[in-house]
């Protein structure tokens, strides 16, 4: 809204002069499910601002841009990961090279592909560059699966204090994108990272330990978890912790 004061009803428009100006999220539609503001831009503090507060950007080519936060929210936190016991003998083999940053406009570009049992996708050319300078600034980051010079599979995401705001993942090779987010969980686990936002749930992410939560309580946790300090600039993976991986099958406690 141009004044810069919201009405009661959602979803609100946002001053695109104001790139902190964002309604309580208490205040988002019940249907569809949490949209709560359309307009503004993607910009780096736009955005920043938008996953402190539990919100995030999510349309089509044919949308403006929409945000939301979702109620019930689903969650990870690190610790409490939980790993297949088939996944675990795949991790022993050890199948790809994983790394943190060393590709994520490759990986954000995979990512948007469309799927075979999609028609399109919501990462926008749009999209694909504001998060590519949010990674550039040290905000957005990315874990890749690698079978020689291969990029196999691979997630992408945005971390502010001690908590990961997952974004989207791909896999071309079985497992590939399971193998990352171990990988991930793990290294944000030894980093003191208290959350995993999720976003919506998935089948996919439960089989994880992923478990939906009341927005009220979601925002509440990432109030603390995003006072820590920040792990920002460029990820690197710990070559022992990699290695731990390797040897336990993702289990920490050896």
């Amino acid at each position: 809204m141009n004044s810069g004061e919201h009405d009661m009803t959602a979803p609100y428009w946002l001053n695109t002069l104001d790139r902190e100006d964002f309604p309580d999220v208490e205040l988002a539609l019940r249907e569809p499910d949490g949209l709560l503001a359309i307009g503004g831009d993607l910009s780096i503090d736009r955005l920043l601002a938008a996953y402190r507060r539990g919100i995030f950007p999510w349309y089509s080519d044919e949308q403006p841009v929409l945000w939301w936060s979702p109620d019930p929210r689903s969650v990870l936190a690190p610790e409490k990961l939980r790993i297949s016991r088939s996944l675990r003998k795949t991790l022993r083999k050890n199948p790809f090279r994983v790394s943190m940053d060393e590709a994520f406009a490759e990986v954000i570009h995979e990512c948007a592909r469309p799927r075979t049992y999609e028609s399109g996708t919501w990462i926008t050319d749009e999209m694909m560059q504001a998060y590519i300078r949010l990674h550039e600034a040290g905000h957005a980051h990315s874990l890749e699966c690698w079978q020689e010079d291969e990029l196999l599979g691979g997630l992408y995401g945005v971390a502010q204090g001690k908590v990961f705001f997952g974004e989207s993942m791909f896999s071309r090779a079985s497992d590939a994108s399971k193998i990352a987010f171990v990988y991930l969980a793990r290294q944000l686990q030894r980093w003191g990272f208290g959350l995993i936002d999720c976003q919506i749930q998935s089948a996919h992410l439960d089989h994880f330990g992923a478990e939906s939560i009341p927005r009220n309580v979601f925002i509440h946790s990432l109030e603390h978890y995003i006072a820590l300090p920040d792990h920002s600039d460029r990820w690197i993976l710990a070559p022992e912790l990699a290695e731990a991986i390797v040897r336990t099958g993702g289990k920490m406690d050896e």
